[in-house]
């Protein structure tokens, strides 16, 4: 997961080999990785679960003399909530297309019919058997498509020589 990772990472970079003291630095590791802005959201993640960041020490620095607090009803409270999670989400849906449409934009349809001839490319795990060394091919081919037979959520497709199946 990317939160381990980041937190290692963030352990790693404050313990610089005093590895026993590891625990006292996590609650301020943790409450630095739950108020940073995340590039997806455009938020942190305390602001997308409550709906504002926590109170940091700076917060508890006197406030000007003028005492005008407008305090929020709970329905109201509920309702922006809502509208913040929908903020949010609207904002992940962009960066998941974002990167599905710069992921995808160079990959092409494979459409291909029976009688077709095709070239297998012969990866490690799925066809182990087959490449057992870095040096040997690394496809094998051509076969004619015999028939294609759909099953639920996978595709068989009958090859000359052998049955391969795909995932949709």
């Amino acid at each position: 997961m990317v939160v381990n990772r980041s937190i290692s990472t963030l352990l790693r970079v404050l313990l610089k080999g005093n590895h026993k003291s590891w625990d006292e630095y996590l609650p301020h590791i943790k409450f630095a990785y739950n108020t940073v802005v995340h590039s997806t959201t455009k938020l942190s993640p305390f602001e997308v679960v409550y709906g504002f960041n926590p109170l940091t020490p700076l917060d508890f620095l006197p406030l000007p003399t003028s005492f005008v607090f407008i305090h929020k009803e709970g329905v109201s409270k509920s309702n922006f909530i809502k509208d913040f999670h929908e903020k949010v989400k609207n904002q992940i849906q962009a960066q998941v297309e974002k990167i599905a449409y710069f992921k995808n934009k160079d990959k092409r349809v494979w459409s291909s019919n029976e009688g077709d001839l095709v070239w297998l490319h012969l990866r490690k795990e799925r066809f182990p058997n087959l490449r057992k060394s870095k040096l040997s091919p690394r496809g094998d081919g051509p076969f004619q498509i015999i028939n294609w037979i759909f099953l639920r959520n996978m595709v068989c497709i009958l090859l000359s020589i052998l049955l391969i199946w795909f995932l949709l």
